[in-house]
């Protein structure tokens, strides 16, 4: 039977020694509840590391550890305290956190750091793989594990893998900072699905792929190597029921059971009549906003005085990395801060902040919950914050007010909160003035459009819409007629070569022979490839034939001496192996003079371009041109060439990257049909990997064995991944 394996940094367990005794609790992370029933269905188990470093295990104690996380379905991964230092608070929080979070200055890029990371990665991979088998589907969690989806792909093709991003995910102008930026990407894309908190995150990670590894992007799939993989938003849930119904217990909790919070805060109440509560809970960190929420406070109270000792803001920080320079700085501006509004606003009975640094119970979170008249949450960047939909969850009465930054993914779906920008303090006073204002009824419209969305797309209601996606995605992209070869698929090919009286070998030459280049003329052939070709060839009874778009007087510069057959420019020119240049179609040139001012202004107009001028056609190319600008371009000159050339029999033809007006007439297809003529080939080998070629495929007879080199649609009966692979199979037949 399949099982589902979580593997995420941290396990949902906290471990600790008491006098000896090993101490076992439950988490209570949103993570833990978001995949508590998918951990606990059928036989998945929860990889992770413990909590505790391998010099805090003793050898004595290492079995009593890995049977108390067994009973709960996990399995951790060991790692010292070296690795905790560089890969945890070395790479993953001071330069992957800070760069993610759009804190440039805060990033550190230390190569010590980056091959802990890597380590890591490994170490939970070789876990991992030790608890798989294939078949299985393994859900990747988060920013500490990007280079894990490759490393498991890597060992086990067969295995559906899912990664899910908790923090934002940067623009590419930022990510594109990262010295290992490529090893990121490439590390993720072994995925299957990824997912993200919000589609501005999608947009951001697809332009990456896009600009800097430069994959082929399609709407939001991403071809790579003989895979899709799809990238999608999944918007984080809360446990709804879990915070909805403390709530309602709360509000019908007898005076004398209620905590000591609960009392103050009811005291404040009495004593300042009308007085108004503003509640802000975060972790102490730099991305929340906390000292722009202090000024702003500070603000709008010195902007509308009237609510002076009628308003107090409760903010609790929940401590965090405090070892960290960046952290022990901010937890000083805050105090600080604090201070400074406290002592020159407030009077002997009102202080106008209330400010608690540390964890509280959960009890006393939803104490606070219940009787805020208003939540601010105004972070500077925020993956998701479930603070604010536990805000809405709590308010069981219908009332309050959410004030929340719309750089919080949150925002995405709560548009019925009071958004702001965290930087704009004259528009967070008025917002606080209106929210303060806000009529009941309007209070309760807003917090019933919100309740009803957040209750229904819940905690488990994410990673179930996330597991179906996710096996959706693995069933449904699957080839259907076209089959990617493996080694029975070449040894049947070996054996029909082998028996075949004539054999003919028809091969584009760029994206099959050889890879892109920026410039098209450094793809020349490698000594490899000319040792390839040349065996082949030399082969009794066996026809090579190279078939490119290619101009005739660039083969023939590679080519000149090589018992080859030459067909270039799409099937216009032919140079049969030891024979003379032979002209197929009878085309003229002179439209080019129309048609080259057009690709010029486009030139011009669009950096990163540059037209190829050949015989009878003319190519722009535009690999290295940046993505969005070459794609609009792409549009714009693919209409204006349809209008100039409808009357001339002469169409535009797409290739990688790579747009050519030629004749209609000319194509590989029919190129490759007069080749192969009355000839009785019975052993027929075809293979490229564009659009150009899906007419050779067509043309050639239904006995041949026609290959597609990538993933995509074609006609072709077979696809392989690279050019790695497409000489693999060359030899692997013809040896």
């Amino acid at each position: 039977m399949n099982k589902t394996v979580i593997v995420s940094n941290r396990l949902p367990i906290d471990l600790k020694f008491d006098d000896e005794n090993l101490i076992v609790k439950p988490s209570i992370g949103g993570l833990a509840t978001g995949m508590k029933s998918v951990h606990s269905e059928g036989n998945g188990i929860w990889i992770g590391w413990s909590g505790l470093t391998e010099e805090e295990i003793e050898p004595r104690y290492q079995e009593e550890v890995d049977l108390a996380l067994a009973n709960e379905k996990c399995i951790r991964v060991p790692l010292t305290s070296y690795d905790i230092e560089n890969y945890y608070f070395g790479f993953s929080n001071n330069a992957l956190w800070p760069l993610f979070h759009y804190f440039q200055a805060y990033t550190e890029f230390e190569h010590t750091h980056w091959e802990s990371y890597k380590e890591v990665n490994q170490k939970f991979a070789d876990v991992v793989l030790k608890n798989v088998n294939d078949g299985d589907t393994v859900w990747i969690h988060d920013y500490q594990l990007l280079l894990l989806p490759e490393l498991l792909r890597e060992k086990r093709a067969n295995l559906t893998i899912g990664f899910f991003l908790h923090i934002p995910y940067p623009s590419y102008e930022l990510f594109r900072t990262c010295p290992w930026r490529d090893e990121l990407l490439f590390g993720m894309l072994g995925a299957d699905l990824i997912g993200f908190h919000a589609y501005d995150y999608v947009r951001h990670f697809i332009s990456s792929v896009a600009r800097i590894i430069g994959l082929e992007v399609r709407f939001n799939e991403i071809s790579y190597g003989d895979r899709i993989i799809k990238i999608d938003s999944f918007p984080m849930g809360i446990d709804y029921d879990r915070y909805h119904s403390a709530a309602l217990e709360h509000s019908l909790r007898p005076e004398k059971t209620k905590s000591e919070l609960m009392r103050n805060i009811e005291l404040h109440n009495l004593s300042s009549g009308e007085g108004k509560l503003i509640l802000s809970i975060d972790r102490m960190d730099y991305t929340k906003g906390i000292p722009n929420r202090i000024k702003s406070f500070e603000y709008f109270l010195n902007k509308y005085p009237e609510y002076k000792g009628k308003v107090r803001l409760v903010m609790l920080a929940v401590p965090s990395r405090e070892n960290v320079p960046q952290y022990q700085k901010l937890k000083r501006e805050t105090d600080e801060l604090v201070g400074r509004v406290n002592g020159s606003l407030a009077t002997v009975n009102w202080t106008p902040i209330w400010y608690f640094y540390r964890s509280m119970p959960f009890d006393d979170l939803i104490d606070l919950y219940v009787v805020a008249d208003v939540a601010l949450i105004t972070p500077i960047r925020d993956g998701m914050n479930l603070v604010a939909k536990e805000y809405v969850a709590t308010r069981t009465n219908g009332t309050g007010v959410l004030i929340l930054s719309e750089m919080a993914g949150a925002a995405k779906e709560m548009h019925e909160g009071l958004l702001i920008n965290p930087n704009n303090f004259e528009q967070i006073a008025d917002t606080i003035k209106y929210a303060l204002e806000m009529p009941e009824e309007e209070q309760k419209t807003r917090m019933d459009a919100l309740q009803a969305r957040i209750s229904r797309y819940d905690v488990e209601r994410w990673a179930g819409e996330f597991l179906k996606s996710l096996y959706d995605t693995k069933n449904t992209l699957i080839p259907v007629i076209t089959k990617k070869i493996d080694n029975d698929i070449i040894q049947e090919m070996s054996l029909q070569y082998k028996e075949a009286d004539k054999r003919l070998f028809l091969l584009d030459y760029d994206g099959t022979l050889v890879g892109f280049k920026n410039i098209p003329n450094d793809a020349k052939p490698d000594q490899e490839l000319y040792t390839l070709l040349d065996t082949i060839a030399a082969q009794k009874n066996t026809e090579v034939v190279i078939i490119s778009g290619r101009d005739r007087k660039t083969l023939e510069s590679w080519f000149k001496d090589k018992n080859y057959t030459l067909i270039t420019d799409h099937g216009v020119w032919l140079r049969k192996k030891g024979m003379d240049w032979v002209c197929l179609e009878n085309l003229k040139a002179d439209w080019k003079e129309n048609v080259r001012p057009v690709l010029e202004t486009f030139t011009d107009s669009t950096p990163g371009t540059f037209i190829e001028e050949k015989e009878f056609s003319l190519a722009w190319h535009y690999r290295t041109a940046d993505v969005d600008l070459a794609n609009l371009r792409i549009m714009e000159l693919k209409h204006m060439l349809n209008r100039l050339l409808a009357n001339n029999s002469l169409s535009v033809l797409e290739g990688n990257k790579v747009l050519e007006v030629k004749s209609s007439n000319v194509n590989k297809g029919r190129a490759a049909s007069r080749f192969i003529g009355d000839n009785q080939y019975d052993f027929i080998f075809t293979i490229g990997d564009d659009w150009t070629d899906e007419y050779m495929f067509q043309e050639v007879p239904a006995h041949a064995f026609t290959i597609k080199v990538g993933k995509g649609k074609t006609t072709a009966r077979y696809f392989t991944s690279d050019i790695i692979q497409v000489r693999e199979i060359l030899n692997g037949i013809t040896k």
